[in-house]
């Protein structure tokens, strides 16, 4: 007897008729001698539903109770499957975040977890009965609820599976597994059999939004088997495993576009040191992930500072970094939101070398102007004008023969 955790998206549950489809689901696993721990996110749409409506009666709503209002969406799904089961003549029972012990930090609209204590859902399994747990939810040690972020169901999926030492995690979502590019700016792009937990993280965390990089990085520290598969169709997904040597025989594994990036730029920053921590310090303190960083070679001891973040963020940043480019005597701030992140991921960039250069050639090839680069092991991104993404996307995914390329066995 296996224990299961299967995960639900939103679309997988955005109406009655699909909660129906994934009740089928259970009950299979069910009759196949298994025992399954069901994680489900709000229904499609209910999220932004629900967002729109914060900023309707407030432009910057207060995020602890932006956290109240969102986590109310799972509740929905959970207990309409739940009916759904029992109706079915399965026991089946709800939880939510609070209820399975999902402990969290403070840090509203994006908390992470500190500890899984899962007491109810080990008594439910060894009654026999069918756990349906809220994802994306928890509660800190006010006992304040928290959500995890967005995709944050994923994780909560994961860290069940991990504290539970569940023999499997299977994502169901409206893809049928994690592809080399995003089929809708690719028609080329090809399905992913196996896949490198660090490759699936830099790609998640590079704007693939098959699964949340959290729970990638959870999962790789807990070993978590993770599977990610179609809601709406039979067949193999993609696995996501610890790395092996047939990995490394590909240098590019997948191609990511994220256009959820806006650039800030201080001028005539004074180049001292301590300046770059006094610029990114507050921002930190406000929950803002800073990505690629830049600063320029000094010219009458100033420089210019630029670094990127998620451009949802650029309302709350702002104020912070004008506050803070007033204290340490900058020039001028600009904000440059039409930008995008192409990036190149592949353990195989480890033994393969003259990746960097044949990627910057395509772009130029193409007129594509690089704005900002970062690199590490196993990726490399570039900053580049918004409206060249799908094109540098195409281009490099042609280029790096991954329409070609057998990926994974």
């Amino acid at each position: 007897m296996a224990l299961i955790v299967q995960k639900y998206g939103g679309t997988s549950v955005g109406s009655i008729e699909r909660i129906h489809r994934v009740a089928d689901r259970v009950e299979q696993a069910v009759k196949e001698g298994n025992k399954v721990i069901v994680v489900l996110s709000a229904m499609s749409g209910e999220t932004d539903r629900l967002m729109k409506l914060a900023h309707d009666v407030a432009a910057l709503p207060d995020e602890r109770e932006l956290d109240m209002l969102l986590s109310t969406g799972e509740r929905v799904t959970i207990a309409l499957l739940a009916m759904v089961l029992r109706g079915r003549g399965l026991d089946a029972r709800s939880f939510t975040g609070r209820q399975v012990g999902i402990m969290t930090d403070s840090a509203h609209t994006r908390a992470r977890i500190t500890r899984v204590a899962a007491e109810r859902i080990r008594e439910a399994l060894t009654r026999g009965v069918i756990p349906v747990v809220a994802g994306f939810q928890g509660i800190n040690e006010h006992s304040d609820v928290t959500t995890l972020g967005r995709g944050g169901s994923d994780l909560t999926a994961v860290a069940l599976a991990g504290a539970l030492k569940a023999d499997r995690c299977v994502i169901f979502t409206d893809v049928d597994g994690v592809y080399t590019a995003d089929p809708n700016i690719v028609p080329s792009a090809r399905r992913i059999n196996r896949i490198a937990y660090e490759e699936m993280l830099e790609m998640a965390s590079l704007g693939a939004k098959v699964l949340q990089s959290r729970s990638v990085e959870f999962a790789a520290k807990y070993n978590v088997p993770l599977e990610v598969n179609s809601s709406f169709k039979e067949g193999k997904g993609t696995l996501v495993k610890r790395e092996d040597a047939d990995m490394e025989a590909v240098a590019v594994s997948g191609i990511t576009g994220d256009r959820n990036q806006a650039k800030i730029t201080l001028v005539g920053v004074p180049d001292r040191p301590g300046i770059a921590a006094r610029l990114l310090g507050p921002i930190a303190k406000a929950n803002i992930l800073v990505d690629m960083i830049i600063q320029n070679v000094s010219h009458e001891s100033l420089t210019d500072f630029s670094f990127t973040i998620p451009r949802v963020d650029v309302k709350k940043a702002m104020p912070i970094i004008e506050e803070t480019a007033k204290d340490i005597g900058a020039k001028s701030v600009s904000v440059t939101e039409a930008i995008a992140k192409v990036s190149l991921v592949g353990v195989g960039m480890r033994s393969h070398s003259g990746v960097a250069a044949k990627m910057f050639d395509v772009l130029s090839h193409e007129g594509v102007n690089i704005m900002m680069i970062s690199t590490s092991e196993i990726k490399i991104s570039c900053v580049i004008d918004e409206k060249y993404m799908e094109l540098a996307m195409r281009a490099l995914h042609a280029a790096f023969g991954l329409d070609q390329t057998p990926v994974g066995k």
